[in-house]
């Protein structure tokens, strides 16, 4: 259990604050994360990567030369925000173009997706890279759909030391794929992990069993066996990977491969030695040569009982650059040359939002939104629990908590906003900029553009009337099918989100008064909701455990439910 904290929510914002004043020589905060404190020759390379908080020393941890040059940090097990990602990326940009990579999760794809078109429109040339390590989240013939584990660190460590050469943006792309290509990791769990204030884990496995195939982010494994031998269990692991070993490295010279015995936070490392022994033994008898092997904690999931093994199947190109000096507060290789220190203002790479004035009638609505917008709040608020609950069935279990958090940072955003005189538009693309920063995550990334798409519709001069308002509610809806890429029936919040769009748009030019409109909206997006339970997820976290999900209605549909009923109710 995760114990010492002061108040559960500022957690993962005092531990960075904790880590870069441990390493105040090493990096530098910035606006949504940390960078390298010293300074980057210009022409260079920026990497920056990042996921969610909870998995030190991933990602602050590898921020340094010949690694990383900047992580983007969200909240624990929540995606950082674009806005915090571009933030991260522009302090780090040195001339040479960005590269953002990250572990392969859907909040992480749209947020940090978002981050690089926000940065192409500023002129900056921006490459996107995922990592797709986890061979238990999906088929070898689906290798761009897996999970990223523990594999980001090589991947990682290889295209920092391609940027530190001097390579150009095509080249450090072209061996951060190739190093994707060539990872595979797999895990086992003994028990879950905790978050900070909560009373129970994520996911429990029973005394005497292990789950296999588990994910960094609370997700439970896909099966369950029998506690196992340290030796069985890593024959077991050893055994999946070689499985999967790439054509191209079969009686390639000297075979060489990195390792990495991974625990993930409870597991300590006499443990992760025991299983290196054999893990070292069996590749052995295969004809593979380990290349600067690591055991320890490398990509940890809080409190998580459990360990992972990831190889990464090396060419002369590859090896190279896994063995190039690498100086991180986590991870350190070799001797890196010292560089100056960096003296620029970092604040002046955080893009402040801008208010301007709206019509009075607009002012008006958008007083009237901060009231909805606190409506939302209270509501989440009041079922964090039962959406925890209901998203651990077959995800990580975080959406009440991330729903929270997104919704209180939207209120207090909204009503800033409106308080300085911003109209409708202004107000609620505020408010989704601060739910989709706060909340992370996929939820935090959809609701925030169905803020800023609903906004963009009302505008900030008229006061939105029906036909405005139905529009808004078509641009929320459409704005989630596009970034996310979900229809009905793929057991997401769009399963709710469509139904209710169309049955206000329909109700609306019937001549229903708004407020019966809505109400009609709402019973159907209830009812759309519940009946998620009936079906399998296909996208997100969950596809993993799909099945698994028949019987409980899908989080995101419940809490969208949830939430236009409430305002519905309210404006009656």
């Amino acid at each position: 259990m995760t114990v010492v904290c002061n108040d559960p929510a500022a957690f993962a914002d005092e531990a960075l604050a904790g880590f870069a004043a441990a390493h105040a020589g090493r990096v530098r905060r910035v606006r949504g994360g940390v960078v390298r404190a010293d300074a980057t020759p210009r022409g260079r390379v920026a990497l920056v990567v990042g996921g969610g908080s909870g998995h030190y020393p991933a990602f602050a941890g590898w921020v340094g030369p010949g690694l990383a040059h900047g992580a983007a940090c969200g909240n624990l097990f929540a995606s950082p925000s674009a806005a915090q990602v571009a933030s991260v990326a522009r302090a780090c940009e040195a001339g040479g173009g960005v590269i953002l990579s990250f572990g392969n999760y859907a909040g992480d794809v749209l947020h940090f997706g978002q981050a690089a078109v926000r940065l192409r429109a500023e002129g900056l040339d921006v490459r996107v890279l995922t990592v797709t390590d986890d061979i238990a989240s999906a088929p070898p013939a689906e290798h761009a759909t897996r999970r990223g584990i523990a594999g980001d660190l090589p991947v990682f460590k290889i295209m920092g030391a391609a940027a530190e050469r001097g390579l150009d943006i095509d080249e450090v792309e072209r061996v951060g794929r190739r190093a994707v290509a060539a990872t595979r990791s797999l895990g086992v769990a003994f028990g879950g992990c905790t978050l900070p204030g909560a009373a129970e884990p994520l996911f429990t496995v029973a005394p005497g069993r292990m789950a296999i195939g588990l994910g960094i982010h609370g997700e439970p494994g896909i099966e369950e066996r029998e506690l196992a031998s340290a030796d069985a269990v890593a024959d077991l692991l050893v055994d999946r990977l070689l499985a999967e070993r790439p054509a191209w490295h079969v009686g390639y010279a000297e075979d060489r491969v990195a390792v990495l015995v991974n625990g993930l936070g409870e597991t300590k490392y006499e443990e992760l030695y025991v299983v290196h022994r054999r893990v070292a033994e069996r590749l052995a008898e295969h004809g593979l040569r380990p290349v600067d092997p690591e055991v320890g904690e490398l990509v940890t999931s809080l409190d998580m009982a459990g360990l992972s093994l990831t190889l990464t199947f090396l060419d002369d190109e590859l090896a190279e650059l896994w063995q190039a000096p690498a100086d991180s507060p986590a991870y350190r290789k070799g001797v890196v040359e010292p560089r100056p220190a960096r003296t620029d203002d970092l604040d002046t790479y955080a893009a402040a939002p801008t208010i301007t004035a709206g019509a009075e009638p607009s002012r008006a609505a958008a007083r009237r939104l901060v009231t909805a917008l606190e409506k939302v709040r209270d509501v989440i608020a009041a079922e964090e629990a039962e959406l925890g609950r209901l998203d651990a069935v077959a995800g990580d279990g975080d959406h009440g908590i991330g729903m929270r958090r997104g919704a209180a940072a939207a209120a207090t955003a909204g009503a800033e906003a409106a308080a300085a005189g911003a109209g409708a538009m202004t107000t609620l693309v505020l408010a989704g900029e601060a739910w989709a920063e706060r909340a992370g995550g996929t939820s935090g990334a959809l609701w925030g553009a169905m803020l800023t798409a609903f906004g963009a519709a009302l505008g900030d001069e008229a006061a939105p009337e029906a036909t405005r308002l139905a529009a808004g509610v078509r641009a929320a809806v459409a704005a989630v099918t596009e970034l996310g890429g979900a229809r009905p029936g793929d057991k997401t919040l769009v399963d709710a989100a469509v139904p209710f769009a169309e049955t206000l748009t329909r109700a609306l030019e019937a001549g229903e008064p708004v407020a019966h409109a809505a109400a009609s909206a709402a019973r159907a997006a209830r009812r759309a909701a519940d009946a998620t339970a009936d079906i399998p997820a296909r996208l997100g976290r969950a596809r993993v455990h799909g099945e698994r999900g028949i019987g409980t209605p899908d989080a995101g549909a419940v809490s969208f439910a949830l939430i236009v009923t409430a305002l519905s109710e309210e404006f009656q």
